[in-house]
């Protein structure tokens, strides 16, 4: 047995410099590896993990056309085309080199920043491939690079798209070629069958019951490919299938058309009570409806009345309800829309007697009833309090001429004296004794004043009662709360009463001047006729 062929690895820096075409039907595989023992099994497994397999595949040609356009940018005289064949060898020698000693290096690297890099094959295996894409840059594409990203990257499309038209490198070639890589980074043998046997019998009746061979979908219009692993997974996520309603309705329907299906056609989809304007805020599934209405009459009879009778409770409705329903005698079932159900309440409504509504506004029209006679008794005090103060300027007024009087008298018993001793120093003449008596009639008169003037015998009453209602006013603001208004007018009365209190002083000033004022006249004019 010939040892493994080896191969040096790709330069990374000048593209190859043979211009010839290699032939078309010439392909590149690795070598598979081969046992340690020389005497092991002869025959091997070769199935892979179908989808990643698959994806692995397709990451093949991007990687190619990538280093196709960056190897031949700036290029005049090169085109990506022209250096295809060239690099697709040697990225296939590269990749499989760099596979076969990832794993070598990763344990020797053990706790590095490359050991736990990547766990996943396909992630190692794309990395690599850029990694030679990126090794066949020159000058001219890491500018563009930079500056030209966009266009770059139709280019990379388009020349990747050209090569799976033109069938420049097929499908199952690739596929032979990651199933190698595939192997060579699964170490744990989670991607890939590792059974190995010594005859190709034996081979031949394990292939069949793989747990990788290949299936496809038995769902109409699905053309996926998995492992026989992987089947029940991809069951239960291919959009193909058909399975029963999720809202548990009658009808299969396929998985990718379930939503559309649920919120358009399902009868089982929930819809809005028709009563929800009124106040029924339940979900029911539509093919219920008919039965949620006959099942919830009494309460939609209720929210209509409500919305009749507004502040009414709920207990007083109910009863009304309950009448309602006596005298509609099951017809007010028919009624399938808020319309034709309010209408019917209405007229049933009006047969029966008002309601009666005991709201918060009675309650409130209760205590503003209460209220009023405080407020009554309060204006009452008010009142007396001001009658208190009209009393007390009518004594006033009417002690200013008692006042009046008293002084009079006095001035008249002086005039008396003055006279007597002016009778004593001077002989009596012969017109004496006519003057004497007129002195003493005026004296007379002047004495029967105060007594024609009772004002000073009813000053005292009055005075009294003033007394006796001021007291009957503190009495009643102390046995009783004074209310918001009591105490502004307590204000105003003492205003009021200090007013008064000053015109009274006023006019007993002013009542006093002219009473002094006419005494100075009449004792002069009798001290005139005295002297005469």
């Amino acid at each position: 047995m010939d040892p493994p062929a080896t191969t040096d690895p790709p330069t990374t820096t000048d593209p190859p410099t043979s211009t010839e075409a290699p032939a078309g039907d010439v392909e590149n595989v690795p070598e598979k590896i081969k046992d340690a023992k020389e005497a092991g099994p002869a025959f091997h497994c070769d199935l892979c993990d179908a989808e990643l397999l698959f994806k692995i595949t397709q990451a093949l040609l991007p990687g190619l056309a990538t280093a196709c356009v960056d190897n031949t940018t700036g290029g005049v005289f090169r085109s990506p085309g022209s250096v295809a064949a060239d690099l697709r060898k040697e990225m296939v020698e590269y990749l499989t080199q760099r596979t076969e000693t990832y794993v070598a290096e990763s344990v020797v690297l053990e706790g590095g920043p490359e050991a736990e890099a990547y766990d996943n094959p396909y992630d190692i295996i794309a990395f690599l491939i850029d990694e030679f894409a990126v090794s066949k840059r020159n000058l001219f594409s890491r500018v563009s690079a930079l500056l030209l990203s966009e266009r770059r990257e139709d280019r990379i499309d388009d020349f990747a798209q050209q090569m799976e038209i033109n069938g420049f490198w097929p499908v199952d070639k690739r596929e032979a070629i990651v199933q190698t890589l595939l192997k060579n980074v699964d170490v744990k043998n989670e991607y890939h069958c590792s059974m190995k046997f010594e005859t190709a019998e034996e081979l031949s009746l394990h292939m069949p019951t793989c747990s990788f061979r290949v299936m496809t979908c038995d769902n109409e219009g699905c053309d996926d490919r998995f492992s026989a692993n992987k089947s029940e997974k991809h069951d239960s996520t291919c959009p193909f299938k058909i399975i029963p309603c999720e809202q548990k309705c009658p009808d299969f329907i396929m998985r990718r058309d379930m939503d559309r299906h649920c919120i358009t056609v399902c009868p089982m989809k929930l819809v809005n009570c028709p009563f929800f304007s009124v106040g029924c805020k339940a979900a029911v599934p539509h093919c219920k409806i008919d039965e949620h209405q006959s099942e919830e009459l009494h309460y939609h009879i209720l929210y209509i009345l409500q919305g009749f009778h507004k502040g009414a409770s709920e207990e007083v409705l109910k009863e009304r309800v309950d009448q309602i329903e006596e005298m509609s005698a099951g017809r007010l079932a028919g009624a399938k829309n808020v319309r034709s159900l309010t209408s019917k309440v209405k007229d049933l409504d009006a047969r029966l007697p008002p309601v009666v509504i005991e709201t918060k506004k009675n309650e409130e029209e209760t205590s503003e009833t209460e209220a009023k006679p405080e407020s009554v008794e309060a204006s009452g005090t008010n009142e007396d309090a001001e009658k208190a103060a009209g009393t007390k300027e009518a004594t006033n007024s009417e002690a200013a001429p008692a006042s009046e009087a008293t002084s009079s008298s006095k001035d008249s018993e002086e005039a008396k004296k003055t006279e007597t001793e002016n009778s004593k120093a001077k002989p009596l003449s012969q017109e004496s004794p006519p003057l004497k008596k007129e002195s003493e009639e005026a004296s007379k008169n002047e004495v029967e004043v105060p007594e024609a003037n009772p004002a000073s015998q009813e000053v005292p009453p009055l005075k009294k009662d003033s007394e006796e209602a001021c007291k009957t006013e503190i009495k009643d603001s102390e046995a009783k709360p004074p209310s918001q208004e009591v105490e502004p007018v307590k204000k105003d009365r003492e205003q009021a009463l200090k007013t008064v209190a000053k015109d009274s002083e006023t006019m007993a000033q002013s009542s006093e001047d002219s009473t002094t004022n006419k005494d100075i006249e009449e004792a002069a004019t009798t001290e005139n006729s005295v002297k005469g």
